[in-house]
């Protein structure tokens, strides 16, 4: 059995590309131009509350309600900055992407296993799930890095997607997610 095939890269492209879009930026980086943002990092519980709080609504709003509009008007900051290479910058983008994506993949889910706060950063851990014609017995594991400014508004985001077998047993007893 090929694990990679055109078309489960496509959507493990597409998924990553949608994870990544669920951050909302500060600035648009385009090739031969600098980004200067300037860094909203929060001190305070309270602060990093809302930030991880707004986080998890921007994304189940996007992906699990498919309601990306909604999603970025609430959480979205004033531009978009993306570090997956596979999806472009803005708003306008996101909300295409999600789109296509949940429309494509009606049984997308997106399982938010921990969230970290730090400064103006917001990291998730989660499980990605509902793409059967494309992971049938896998599920994506999904890292997002974002970043948010002064009010709590979602600016940039980085991801990490890895596609694996969920084993039945582990070595260490220990689940991935």
């Amino acid at each position: 059995m090929r694990l990679v095939t055109p078309s489960r890269l496509v959507a493990v492209l597409a998924l990553a590309a949608a994870a990544v879009s669920l951050t909302v930026a500060l600035g648009v980086a385009s090739a031969g131009t600098t980004h200067t943002a300037k860094q909203a990092c929060v001190k305070g519980q309270a602060l990093l509350e809302r930030n991880k709080r707004n986080v998890v609504a921007y994304y189940e709003t996007a992906f699990n309600d498919h309601n990306p509009r909604l999603a970025v008007r609430l959480y979205g900051g004033d531009q978009y900055i993306q570090h997956n290479p596979l999806a472009a910058n803005g708003f306008d983008a996101f909300i295409a992407f999600v789109e296509g994506v949940t429309a494509a993949f009606p049984e997308l889910h997106i399982d938010i296993r921990r969230v970290i706060a730090e400064c103006d950063l917001v990291v998730t851990h989660g499980i990605a799930s509902g793409i059967p014609p494309v992971y049938g017995q896998f599920n994506a594991k999904v890292v997002d890095i974002f970043r948010l400014d002064a009010n709590g508004k979602i600016v940039e985001h980085w991801d990490v997607l890895a596609m694996q077998v969920d084993p039945a047993t582990s070595a260490n007893g220990n689940p991935e997610v």
